[in-house]
């Protein structure tokens, strides 16, 4: 059954957009299938969306994919570039140190307006850099090994999450071999997300595989 939330305005503005950073982050990669598997995602009750394009992009699966999540009140999040997010007017951007330098990233804030940005935070310096730019969230992890990112680094674990979680001064997103079965550790270490890629993409029923990743982060 496709439950659909109602459809939201395209011009929210920030803070009405960050009061939805919270609950499971589906990221999805480029390519044949990105936007069944979006849909997926976002009929297994998915509220936020990140399209991935580590080589070309399609302009036409974004649009499908920005469009889609309006269509459940979700958020649609461009990764790594911001003026692609700027021109199809997605709810905001996730960034890491790869992709721009801590010293950017005031002008960038300032260029999006009420877009959403996200930083991938490795040291504390990137996390006080990044809220010090009044960013609005942090990528934290690899929390568990994974094969989804070539430079994930060494995982910080449950532990190292949970100490990150409690000293940001941003709200988190958890990253990296995240699962419905470690869900309850995830959650219980407070943090606001919990990012996945690999437990929707390789499940044979993604839209089951997100409904129960939705269920677990709900149960605690």
């Amino acid at each position: 059954m496709d439950v659909r939330a109602h459809a939201r305005s395209p011009s929210l503005n920030r803070a009405q957009r960050r009061s939805l950073l919270h609950g499971i982050y589906a990221i999805v990669n480029a390519g044949p299938g990105a936007v069944a598997l979006a849909q997926a995602a976002l009929r297994g009750g998915c509220r936020i969306v990140q399209y991935r394009a580590k080589g070309a992009w399609s302009p036409e699966d974004a649009r499908a994919l920005r469009d889609a999540a309006r269509s459940y009140g979700a958020l649609f999040i461009v990764n790594d570039d911001w003026k692609l997010a700027r021109t199809l007017e997605a709810d905001g951007v996730h960034l890491g140190p790869e992709d721009v330098e801590c010293a950017q990233l005031p002008s960038i804030r300032a260029a999006l307006g009420e877009a959403l940005i996200g930083f991938s935070c490795g040291t504390a310096q990137e996390m006080e850099a990044a809220a010090r730019a009044q960013l609005d969230y942090a990528g934290v992890g690899s929390v568990f090994a994974t094969a989804s990112k070539a430079d994930a680094g060494e995982p910080i674990g449950v532990d190292g999450l949970r100490r990150v979680a409690a000293a940001a001064p941003l709200p988190v997103a958890a990253i990296g071999g995240i699962t419905a079965e470690n869900m309850h550790e995830i959650r219980a270490a407070g943090v606001a997300m919990a990012a996945v890629l690999s437990a929707l993409s390789k499940a044979h029923d993604p839209q089951a595989a997100m409904a129960g990743l939705v269920a677990e982060w709900n149960a605690r």
